[in-house]
């Protein structure tokens, strides 16, 4: 079963196109990577997805329904920038998600923020900008959804959490579900990746098997970025 389906997708800012006629299905039990320089429209499209914004043109359709207020309860979104309150304390943000979302899990939750050593009584104003990350990773993760967005997750986390954040990912989602990661920390995340999504000037330059990517080309895919946006 498809997680994600888009047909001709297109989105404009006035005379600018941020994504062109986009084709693209995801399959079920899938880490894939959205890779791109940026403005490649890797944001846009993850917010299209998660209902933020509105096509200009075409169809994109989460397990077969249209995106609307019916598909929210099937993703869970972890957007670039933070966006909790510094004045709360963690365990009024895990209440808060238990209360909101029937299929958070507090005890995934609180386990994860245990190895972490994040305590229910910290304050976020009192947080690092990557502890921030961490938290709001593990609220994402804690739900049960079937389409996981993540933008940008490690961007701020210092190296020595980067693997205990990947792990967190792999052990964290479900057979039936799929996880959409865009991130530049391609060398860091593709140890992880099952697809790989090349994406510039809204445009999709590769879409393929991360294996088939090293038999074929005989490379990484961070390599393989490299030389596809001569980075």
């Amino acid at each position: 079963m498809s997680i994600l389906k888009c047909v001709n997708l297109s989105k404009n800012y006035g005379r600018h196109a941020a994504l062109s006629s986009l084709d693209l299905e995801l399959p079920e039990g899938k880490i894939v990577g959205l890779l791109g320089p940026n403005g490649s429209g890797k944001t846009t499209l993850i917010k299209l997805i998660a209902g933020l914004l509105t096509p200009t043109c075409g169809q994109l359709l989460v397990c077969g329904q249209p995106v609307s207020v019916a598909t929210n309860s099937l993703i869970s979104y972890l957007p670039e920038r933070t966006y909790l309150n510094d004045w709360m304390t963690v365990i009024d943000i895990l209440l808060f998600f238990n209360s909101f979302y029937d299929d958070f899990d507090m005890k995934k939750a609180t386990d994860m923020l245990t190895s972490l050593g994040i305590k229910p009584h910290d304050k976020l104003k009192a947080m690092s900008k990557g502890t921030k990350e961490k938290l709001q990773l593990i609220l994402v993760m804690s739900r049960k959804a079937r389409l996981y967005l993540l933008d940008e997750p490690i961007g701020g986390v210092d190296p020595a959490a980067r693997d205990y954040i990947l792990s967190t990912i792999i052990s964290s989602y479900a057979d039936n579900a799929t996880v959409l990661i865009s991130t530049h920390l391609i060398g860091d995340v593709e140890k992880i990746l099952d697809q790989v999504i090349f994406l510039q000037n809204g445009v999709i330059k590769l879409n393929s098997d991360v294996d088939t990517i090293r038999e074929e080309h005989g490379k990484s895919v961070d390599s393989l970025f490299r030389e596809v946006f001569r980075c």
